[in-house]
């Protein structure tokens, strides 16, 4: 009698232990959940916060659009052939850590300037007195890291694509496209373009 009662107590105790380990976790995960949602958020904002966009602004009549006006002659002549007057967007801030190196952003919006991925924005840099452009045709949103390299705060494209300074100009990444004839291809769109009177970092 004693041996039946000791197995009865035995497997309502194993029972109250299958059903209270599902319940006490379901209680941790209650408790635990408005905590781990906040870090979830205060990790997203910290993401957010470690790259600052890149405004730009429509600057009618002011210096630096008419400096820009001068870079962007090719572009503003295209529109003109298309009967179009288009609009420019210009952002300036600085691109060295210690605030000195200014970058300029440039974008030109006309329908016949901007295809399916959007409007492109080019990228320059003042040296010797002189604007040069460092990026060319990005059609993404730009930002700009806390991070540096050589001094120079890198610059993030898309949200995922990375650019650093080095050796006196930015460079990707990611990890460049490798198919046969692509950087031959590339270098003879270079050397076109110097012969055009355009400069072109290295």
């Amino acid at each position: 009698m004693v041996n039946r009662f000791s197995i009865a107590c035995g497997k309502i105790a194993t029972l109250n232990r299958y059903f209270m380990v599902p319940s006490a976790l379901a209680v941790a995960v209650l408790i635990a959940g408005p905590a781990a949602v906040q870090a979830k958020r205060q990790t997203h904002k910290a993401t957010s916060q470690a790259a600052d966009p890149v405004i730009m602004t429509h600057q009618p009549g002011s210096p630096l659009e008419a400096e820009v006006k001068k870079l962007s002659g090719e572009d503003l002549a295209a529109a003109a052939r298309h009967h179009e007057t288009p609009l420019i967007l210009i952002g300036s801030t600085p691109l060295s850590k210690d605030n000195k190196t200014i970058g300029l952003f440039v974008q030109v919006q006309a329908a016949s300037l901007c295809g399916s991925a959007g409007c492109s924005t080019d990228v320059y840099m003042k040296r010797g007195g002189q604007w040069v452009k460092i990026l060319d045709s990005v059609s993404s949103p730009i930002s700009l890291l806390h991070t540096t390299h050589e001094g120079m705060r890198d610059i993030l494209i898309d949200g995922s694509d990375r650019w650093i300074w080095r050796n006196g100009t930015y460079h990707d990444t990611l990890a460049a496209t490798d198919l046969p004839g692509f950087k031959t291809s590339i270098k003879k769109h270079q050397a076109e373009m110097r012969k055009e009177g355009h400069q072109i970092t290295q």
